[in-house]
């Protein structure tokens, strides 16, 4: 009998091998997952203008801690936590006396960012979390017995930790299920969604929703088939527009990705419904920062903050865009499709 089994010691498990030099697949990538033990690899992932696996790079971080200003004793509520880099940020700045507040639908990352940020040291009296959309923010707000805060964060990117497992059905570079919802214990995923939508349905949502200017014919060969998973539904796009230049399709699949999972998530209805309520949920003279990316999330912003200083419930807004630097853009590709916008509460009587 083995020395290890006869002292009851379990014996100890291989890692997982893979072919080539580097491994290739996401649930390869162990080192990735735990930064704390190889941070010499994950520096060279960042180094190389990379996400780790697993992990989330903030996006705009200096500029939104500009606009939004916390200051120590302030309340705040990050409405999309993600993998907590900005709230990290926040909560250093609130400290001492202040409090954060994190919003997430997704039930899988969102245990795992709570436990990265208490691991930091904020502990319950400075940091809490709800699993919810932040569409409820009003009524999180109200159970919580606070009318009103002076910071709000919503960065509505999906994060890298939800894009790179292709588990979650988001990307079109790994095979995966077509899934694509926040939270994949709620609704239908995206081939439900795809195998019940008319082509007249689908073809209107990716004209008004995507822009797309391929709608029609996309719309006739996608619409009410059924696509199980992401490669499938990637390969019908371009087997639907075969005269298509390859760099313009590629813009077409990724933008019928997007189209979808907007739809499958409801998101459009969900951003109207936090703008509507972001006035009455921030104190006189609290600040909001909203980051979007792309162009109807983007304009729905615009409008609202607009429409808001226009009845003085705002006393100012952003008056251009902010946009990552150059530097941020070639460090973190996927932040260069990303705009910020602001807007600070007026301040009654």
């Amino acid at each position: 009998m083995p020395d290890d089994l006869a002292s009851g010691v379990p014996p100890q498990r291989r890692r997982p091998r893979y072919s080539g030099r580097h491994p290739r697949r996401f649930e390869e990538k162990y080192k990735e997952h735990q930064p704390e033990r190889y941070a010499e690899t994950v520096a060279k992932v960042l180094a190389s203008g990379k996400t780790p696996a697993g992990t989330h790079r903030p996006i705009l971080v200096a500029e939104l801690l500009e606009v939004l200003a916390p200051k120590p004793g302030e309340i705040a509520v990050d409405c999309t936590l993600g993998y907590g880099g900005h709230a990290e940020q926040l909560l250093r700045r609130l400290q001492p006396g202040g409090r954060l507040l994190g919003l997430d639908t997704d039930p899988l990352e969102l245990p795992r960012a709570e436990a990265r940020l208490q691991a930091l040291g904020f502990g319950p009296e400075t940091f809490s979390v709800r699993r919810t959309n932040f569409a409820a923010l009003p009524q999180v707000l109200a159970s919580l017995g606070m009318p009103g805060v002076d910071v709000i964060l919503a960065d509505l990117g999906v994060s890298s930790m939800q894009l790179d497992d292709p588990g979650r059905g988001f990307s079109l570079k790994h095979e995966g299920p077509l899934d694509m919802r926040l939270n994949p214990h709620r609704g239908q995923p995206a081939s439900a969604w795809l195998a019940r939508t008319r082509p007249d349905q689908l073809a209107s949502w990716l004209t008004e929703h995507a822009e797309e200017p391929h709608a029609q014919p996309l719309a006739m060969a996608l619409a009410g088939k059924k696509l199980d998973t992401t490669i499938a539904l990637a390969q019908a796009v371009r087997d639907a527009l075969p005269r298509i230049r390859s760099d313009e399709l590629e813009l077409t699949v990724r933008r019928v990705f997007q189209a979808l999972r907007i739809a499958v998530n409801d998101e459009f209805s969900t951003l109207n419904m936090l703008l509507r309520c972001l006035p009455s949920c921030l104190n006189p003279g609290g600040r909001v920062a909203i980051l979007t990316f792309h162009s109807g999330e983007d304009r729905r912003v615009k409008q609202a903050f607009a429409a808001g200083r226009e009845a003085g419930l705002y006393a100012e807004i952003a008056r251009e865009v902010i946009r990552p630097s150059r530097g941020e853009q070639y460090a973190n590709p996927r932040s260069t499709p990303a705009k910020m916008r602001w807007a600070r509460r007026a301040v009654v009587g």
